[in-house]
């Protein structure tokens, strides 16, 4: 799984055995990318089915540090948990990363904090998420010739960000979608303020192919 936001978990569990999750992933440590990891651990140490080995998770580099540091405010027994239920790692975003017959292959991106755009490759599919970011040129080159490019949208037509930048707009994620010859975009991360009309139109004026709103419970056929 890759990232596990507030939310994520309950949709995970309306869908699929969260104790058939292979590895979680995680692009960068702000809390609506891995809060989800609480709930996760009392289902994996209390649900009634339980794992033979402990999940992979791989944290960007200084994740861990940050995660014992959350872990820490809470009572010492779901730190132990933690760690009697997570496989915990830090990846090297200059490599790839192996993970459950797959490959992983990350790049920075323009972000507050240290993030990573991750790109999926089984198969000969290929499927590349942006995390959080401004445009950057680096997060279009790791999407070049993806099949699906996911890629966040929180800004509006009418927000501006001042200083650092650290989030794209909808027509940004089209014209980074355009510059790397994707087949097709997913556009997410975008508040409930943001209609799904809106954001279509603002893709759509710059970006040729296929573009898909993502909401929740929304499934993709890779094949198609």
């Amino acid at each position: 799984m890759l990232d596990l936001g507030s939310g994520a978990f309950a949709n995970l569990r309306r869908h699929a055995d969260y104790d058939r999750l292979g590895a979680v992933v995680i692009s960068h440590m702000h809390t609506d990318h891995f809060i989800d990891l609480v709930p996760l651990r009392y289902a994996l140490c209390y649900g009634a089915r339980r794992r033979a080995k402990k999940l992979p998770v791989h944290l960007p580099p200084d994740g861990l540090a940050i995660l014992r540091a959350m872990v820490g405010a809470f009572p010492r027994e779901v730190g132990d948990d933690f760690l009697s239920v997570f496989e915990l790692h830090e990846y090297d975003p200059s490599r790839p990363l192996a993970v459950e017959g797959t490959t992983l292959r990350f790049a920075p991106t323009a972000h507050y904090i240290p993030a990573f755009a991750v790109r999926w490759e089984r198969d000969g599919a290929s499927v590349t998420y942006s995390a959080d970011t401004a445009p950057d040129p680096r997060v279009v080159a790791l999407a070049r010739g993806s099949d699906v490019f996911v890629c966040e949208a929180t800004l509006r037509r009418d927000q501006v960000e001042s200083g650092q930048r650290g989030h794209s707009s909808a027509a940004e994620a089209a014209a980074m979608a355009r510059e790397a010859g994707v087949r097709r975009l997913v556009l997410t991360h975008y508040g409930e303020e943001s209609t799904s009309r809106d954001l279509d139109e603002a893709a759509r004026e710059i970006f040729a192919g296929e573009i898909i709103v993502a909401d929740d419970h929304r499934s993709l056929d890779l094949a198609n």
